[in-house]
């Protein structure tokens, strides 16, 4: 079925497809990231797809690689319905690191986008609290990028009474 479910979604969104594959059980489908909540909310809501639960949201840094947009935020989805699987992988360029939130198509996600936010610097617009969730507040950078200075200090923090 999960075929079927990556070939439905390639089709309806044609236009913002880049990619698609699958192989030995793993559908992926690699989009433009204008219309996400779009394509997002088709998976959702779509009978014959059903993709009520976003297992995961993580982001992925491909700094120095040839013709590729510097980070992607994939989207782990599953049907509990149709038990089907489909990761959606949306291309943002590293000058413009903005993507739509998903957190009103599945709660859940919240707390995935402010991990990829804190560790790769891509913002979620409209996210209702985008902020650092595993590094502290005064902390600089996002340590999951290839760039980050491994030696890098951080400003110290104490108690603040």
């Amino acid at each position: 079925m999960s075929v079927k479910a990556l070939e439905k979604v390639a089709k309806k969104f044609a236009s913002e497809v880049i990619d698609k594959h699958s192989n030995a059980g793993d559908d992926t489908l690699i989009v433009k990231r204008a219309k996400i909540k779009e394509i997002l909310k088709f998976c959702r809501d779509d009978k014959e797809l059903k993709f009520e639960f976003c297992m995961d949201v993580c982001g992925m840094d491909y700094l120095g690689y040839p013709n590729q947009d510097r980070f992607e935020v994939v989207y782990h989805l599953y049907s509990v319905t149709h038990n089907h699987r489909l990761r959606i992988r949306a291309r943002v360029p590293e000058n413009d690191p903005v993507i739509d939130t998903s957190v009103d198509i599945w709660p859940g996600t919240n707390w995935f986008e402010r991990e990829v936010w804190d560790m790769y610097g891509v913002k979620f617009k409209g996210h209702p609290d985008l902020r650092r969730i595993l590094m502290y507040e005064e902390f600089q950078g996002h340590p999951l990028r290839k760039d980050y200075p491994v030696n890098k200090r951080q400003p110290l923090i104490g108690p603040q009474n």
